[in-house]
């Protein structure tokens, strides 16, 4: 069982950027293609389970001597299903609106692979620091991808963002931004981007180091 002896930026900084949940790893596409059609919804998915990844992190590593290995996958489900719960009942307090506009895919936190996926590959295997910023890393990288999808959706579909207008009044939005396949044909673009970037950067770092100092 590896054990760091402190918690560092890499643990952080690989779920934000290096192994983003969307870009990268491609999880939780159900709710990403779902609620990203505002950027208010997607924001808000997106908090709502980073909150429950942190959560969820920190209690299965607090737990992980205690848990038979037998009975793991469904203790993991149980505790992160307590802070879905937890977090249902906040949105509702909140919003109803927004409660509403989300609907299901807020119960479906529960099943999403990308928190299941840390609590067994890192939370069971590393101490409450390095397992919160692992959960802070990922929530953060899902939050970001979501609320990329969300803000083009809406600004290109719309003409607004948050609900704010952006444009003048006879703005003309793509509806099909705000369907279903928008939400598809926006992925395919930051996905587009986002690998554009990473391979520039990768080849700028071997470049860099060549050049004498």
């Amino acid at each position: 069982m590896t054990e760091p002896s402190a918690p560092t930026g890499e643990d952080l900084w690989r779920g934000v950027w290096r192994d983003n949940p969307v870009f990268v790893q491609a999880l939780g596409m159900c709710p990403v293609l779902a609620v990203s059609n505002t950027a208010l919804n997607a924001l808000a998915m997106g908090l709502a389970t980073s909150f429950v990844l942190c959560m969820s992190n920190a209690v299965v590593s607090l737990l992980r001597s205690f848990i038979p290995r037998q009975v793991r996958i469904a203790t993991y489900i149980l505790i992160i299903a307590t802070f879905v719960t937890v977090v249902d009942y906040l949105i509702r307090a909140v919003s109803l609106d927004l409660h509403r506009a989300l609907g299901a895919f807020i119960s479906l936190i529960v099943v999403n692979c990308l928190i299941l996926g840390r609590a067994e590959a890192f939370a069971s295997r590393h101490p409450v620091g390095p397992s919160i910023l692992d959960g802070l890393g990922n929530g953060l990288g899902f939050s970001l991808a979501l609320f990329a999808l969300g803000a083009v959706r809406e600004i290109v579909g719309s003409g607004r963002l948050f609900g704010v207008p952006l444009f003048h009044e006879g703005y003309q939005g793509w509806v099909v931004m705000i369907l279903p396949s928008g939400g598809f044909f926006t992925l395919a673009a930051w996905l587009l981007v986002f690998n554009r970037v990473r391979a520039f950067r990768a080849r700028a770092v071997p470049r860099a180091q060549e050049v004498p100092s």
